[in-house]
């Protein structure tokens, strides 16, 4: 993809009158498993079409939003009446897109993300913005990205089209997710003010633990899976990773270990800083931030706190704050580990989708949009 030179301009946008009972619908671009959208369905709001370029998505899409269509598209393709045709003619229109965010993660190589043309996705946003102008617009990425060029340009186009914008860094932990993931959070309205949702476990002393989460999944080994449930699995782990684990404490690093269990590379200088691998969880704090490599011991602290083993993917799943019955698999399908654990670290965490829809929904009931959430 060729890089644009700029968003495009909106004029004369269309200021929208709220019916009697405003219903808000949402179009969920980039929408992966569901996670934001199974929020904002708590929240209230009507789930209408799902967009995404994985075919691993469908099932879990169509099988967690019934009535809400899938569609397996590339948004370059999209236009805005294809956006239009899905919104019912009354309803207050939301639009969310969350787009693939491997350019701005801190985890990216800083020249290989500032000539990733992946922000082109951004872009795209911009433009269906700019065609379809719905009432509502909410995007979630990873924090750095307000400090790119393309969300600035994304701020231009909204600006642009009148409407009000909030965004900060928000914190899952404290909207009731048992993690730890920090995120940047836009809320734009076309109906008024908007305010960023109210944290509903604010402060470490709140916070959903570990415990609170999975502590009463059964147990099992690595390499096995719960009778229960196909997804309460854990990766086998070679014997080496058997000591290591059986050597970690929770809160603790590689460092805990003895001598001859120490990676090779861990040795070396230049690994004495890389102490965020090789851990294990602690029963009364959140878990670490899920990533697309969570159900791997050794890519982060996602040891069981106590069973000698990684986590699960439903333990994953629910650290994401999906509901335990949150469906991911169609009945008799293969599990692929490595794929679902992808859909689940990739997901917007439906707790802090309910907390935006939430918002939304204050906004909208407000005359001014001035309501807390």
């Amino acid at each position: 993809m060729t890089k644009p030179s700029a968003l495009p301009k909106v004029r004369n946008p269309r200021k929208p009158t709220l019916p009697d009972v405003a219903r808000i619908e949402v179009v969920d671009l980039f929408c992966g498993a569901g996670g934001l959208s199974c929020g904002l369905k708590k929240a209230g709001v009507r789930v209408v079409a799902g967009i995404d370029v994985d075919a691993t998505c469908k099932y879990p899409y169509e099988a967690n939003h019934p009535g809400a269509k899938f569609l397996l598209q590339d948004v370059t393709t999209l236009t805005g009446a294809d956006l239009k045709a899905l919104w019912s003619p009354t309803s207050v229109r939301l639009l969310a897109g969350c787009a693939p965010c491997q350019p701005f993660s801190s985890y990216a190589n800083t020249k290989v993300a500032a000539e990733n043309d992946k922000w082109g996705l951004l872009y795209q946003f911009g433009r269906l913005v700019a065609e379809t102008k719905p009432d509502l617009v909410t995007m979630e990425n990873v924090p750095g990205l307000a400090a790119q060029a393309p969300f600035k340009a994304f701020l231009r186009i909204l600006k642009a089209a009148g409407y009000n914008i909030q965004y900060a860094v928000l914190n899952a932990a404290d909207y009731g997710a048992p993690q730890q993931r920090k995120r940047l959070v836009l809320l734009a309205s076309l109906l008024g003010r908007v305010q960023m949702p109210a944290a509903t476990h604010p402060g470490s002393a709140r916070w959903v633990t570990v415990r609170d989460a999975v502590g009463a999944l059964p147990a099992i080994d690595d390499g096995e899976v719960s009778t229960q449930d196909p997804l309460h699995r854990a990766s086998a782990l070679s014997p080496l990773n058997q000591q290591r684990v059986r050597a970690s404490r929770p809160g603790g690093t590689w460092r805990d270990w003895p001598a001859d269990l120490v990676a090779e590379c861990h040795r070396k200088p230049s690994g004495q800083h890389s102490a965020g691998v090789y851990g294990r969880m602690e029963w009364d704090k959140p878990a670490p931030t899920m990533t697309t490599l969570c159900i791997g011991y050794g890519n982060g602290r996602f040891g069981h706190p106590q069973q000698h083993r990684g986590i699960s993917l439903r333990e994953a799943a629910i650290f994401q704050s999906f509901p335990p019955s949150y469906k991911f698999v169609k009945p008799g399908s293969p599990v692929l580990a490595k794929r679902l654990a992808r859909l689940i670290g990739n997901a917007v965490p439906p707790k802090l989708g309910e907390a935006v829809g939430r918002a939304l929904q204050a906004a909208v009931r407000s005359p001014a949009g001035t309501a807390d959430a």
